[in-house]
């Protein structure tokens, strides 16, 4: 029997400014992300096109910084859940050892952040924290190409309630 010991790895810092209204949580980035040094760079990974249409924004089409600058006029945030963990692949149920994110300073940073929204179940396991701290939460069905029991139109449905008024 192995017992390899695997990296620890660390997630990327958040994409937030003073204007975030919305802040999107995954779990903690796949391999591909990491490789790529980028947010849902898997490109099987259904979350950019679930964004641009919901947006009504090609961010597909965009070069990755753009992309995020372009989430940001949208008062769109990116961020995950774990700050660090050990993993063997791409999948949460992999994930050992979980440091979470520290949230503390988010209203100080984000002062009109209003809606925290969870890509997975895996991060969906905080929405009730931010409950508590007075945000509005939505669990997301996962943009990942390991979720695949729902497809790109039913996960749609269900991504619109984003930007859906309250």
């Amino acid at each position: 029997m192995s017992s390899a010991v695997f990296p620890s790895l660390r997630c990327f810092p958040p994409v937030i400014n003073a204007d975030t209204e919305i802040l999107i949580l995954g779990s903690f980035p796949g391999e591909a992300s990491l490789a790529a040094q980028q947010y849902y760079a898997h490109p099987q990974n259904q979350f950019w096109r679930l964004l641009s249409a919901v947006l009504d924004d090609d961010l597909v089409a965009l070069p990755y910084a753009e992309r995020l600058a372009r989430l940001q006029t949208h008062r769109i945030g990116l961020w995950d859940v774990i700050a660090a963990c050990t993993r063997e692949g791409s999948l949460d149920s992999a994930i050992r050892g979980a440091q979470h994110n520290d949230f503390s300073l988010l209203r100080e940073q984000c002062p009109v952040l209003r809606r925290v929204c969870f890509n997975g179940k895996k991060s969906g396991q905080q929405a009730a924290r931010f409950a508590q701290a007075g945000f509005e939460t939505l669990l997301l069905p996962s943009s990942s190409p390991a979720y695949a029991v729902m497809r790109f139109e039913q996960k749609l449905a269900a991504w619109r309630g984003i930007i859906a008024p309250t």
